[in-house]
């Protein structure tokens, strides 16, 4: 704050040791102070809303979509340029995925703000506003416009341009469904799977109609992130519930939800194989890596019968965000050596 002006020909007021006014003592010295920098506010709807979105989780679906483009990549592809291809792809990664939480954000707020778990979260709880939030949902969809079309300009690939409206319309799509279909977690599922495919767009269009392992591995996602919120909604079956929502959890409860779960899983797995088998140059790395995924999987499961919701972060969180590495990481190795 700006120190307090002083009229014009009046002396300061400043402080003086007690009794010299009655000492005649000298005044004491003018000090002259400056206002201390106070941190700029500009930034602070920006980092409330990627604290709340936490931009970490992005690790489910970026490694899918790095191991697609990898694939993608043909043999007379120099590397400087794919480098560039690869950078994009991730930018876009990051941009899509904020906007479609930020929309998630906006239009679940009122159910956030009733709902004790999520109460907290930065609409809900005011300490993001509305029009902020809708500001940074429409910069973040109109930077992956723009980053989608250096695809076209920079390589001469036209359709992530083209396609770039439609995919974000789609990954917001999930936000809406718990309002009509308890399949809700499958359209979530839906929307991180679109990374693979979008991934080798942008890489190679023609390699959606060379490669089966693309299309298995993007079924797996959709799978493995439908089990995995399946589980994660088991937090608030009593609130959807109460408040008309639909949800696995909701309709089935606690047991029938477990093993809704299970049965996404060991489909998702089998369609693991079916990626692994369905592209030639994926070999013993990628091999162990499904091996490594299966075992984390039937760690969920065990966390989650043994210690029930208390489980849950680790269970969602945590082997889910080693599931994805290890396959991104391996998956790619196996495609590179």
């Amino acid at each position: 704050m700006s120190p307090t002006p002083v009229a014009e020909n009046q002396p300061p007021s400043t402080p003086s040791p007690a009794g010299d006014e009655f000492r005649g003592a000298p005044p004491a010295p003018i000090q002259t102070t400056h206002p201390s920098p106070q941190p700029s506010r500009a930034w602070t709807p920006l980092r409330h809303a990627l604290t709340d979105i936490k931009l970490a989780h992005s690790v489910f679906a970026l490694p899918f979509a790095i191991v697609a483009a990898v694939a993608a990549r043909t043999a007379d592809s120099a590397w400087p340029a794919f480098a560039g291809q690869l950078a994009i792809v991730v930018v876009c990664m990051v941009l899509a995925r904020t906007w479609a939480m930020m929309i998630n954000r906006i239009v679940d707020r009122e159910f956030d703000a009733r709902n004790p778990r999520t109460a907290r979260r930065a609409i809900a709880s005011g300490r993001l506003s509305l029009g902020h939030a809708w500001l940074i949902a429409l910069v973040g969809a109109g930077m992956f416009v723009a980053a989608a079309g250096l695809f076209w300009v920079f390589f001469g690939n036209r359709w992530p341009a083209l396609l770039a409206m439609p995919v974000l319309a789609w990954i917001a799509f999930y936000s809406f469904t718990k309002r009509f279909t308890w399949l809700c977690h499958v359209f979530l599922g839906g929307a991180l799977a679109a990374s693979p495919v979008a991934a080798a767009i942008a890489i190679d269009p023609s390699f959606l109609g060379r490669s089966p392992m693309l299309w298995y591995l993007a079924g797996m996602v959709v799978l493995w992130v439908a089990g995995f919120d399946v589980i994660y909604a088991i937090q608030d079956i009593e609130f959807d519930r109460r408040e008309g929502l639909s949800s696995i959890p909701a309709r089935l409860g606690l047991r029938g939800a477990v093993w809704t779960s299970r049965t996404l899983h060991a489909g998702a797995l089998v369609l693991l194989l079916l990626a692994w088998r369905g592209e030639p140059r994926f070999g013993p790395i990628f091999g162990t890596a499904v091996g490594l995924a299966a075992a984390l999987l039937v760690l969920e499961h065990v966390v989650l019968a043994r210690r029930g919701k208390a489980g849950l972060d680790m269970a969602f969180f945590t082997l889910n965000g080693i599931v994805s590495c290890v396959l991104g990481a391996m998956g790619c190795a196996d495609l590179l050596l």
